[in-house]
């Protein structure tokens, strides 16, 4: 790709993350799940917006997990059982401005089966 196509993507991203993020707020009762994609892993925290502390963070890249739909799959259990150790059962999913489809769907559908609540 040539440097003004990944230019454009950037941007466009940039701007779904802030679209996103002026309408979710997280909370000590629900906080924001956040999720990052790279080309090779996966990551996810949950963030307390009002003391701007991280609750709940899981590494893909700690866990061996790539990113595969399979591996948010199983990303996505794990910080599941995490967010239940903390007492929290429902949260609020910010996708960090990537397309709701593939990895981050899976992510969030996963989320969903594990009764929490988004």
């Amino acid at each position: 790709m040539t440097e003004s196509v990944l230019e454009k993507k950037k941007l466009q991203r940039a701007k779904r993350k802030l679209r996103v993020r002026a309408k979710v707020f997280g909370t000590c009762d629900r906080p924001r799940v956040s999720v990052f994609r790279s080309n090779r892993y996966f990551y996810a925290q949950a963030i307390d917006d009002n003391a701007h502390a991280t609750l709940v963070h899981v590494d893909g890249k700690k866990l061996g997990l790539g990113n595969k739909v399979e591996d948010s799959q199983k990303i996505a259990l794990v910080f599941a059982e995490k967010l239940k150790e903390q007492g929290i059962t429902q949260v609020v999913y910010d996708r960090n401005g990537y397309l709701y489809h593939g990895v981050v769907a899976a992510f969030a559908e996963t989320l969903r089966t594990q009764e929490i609540a988004l």
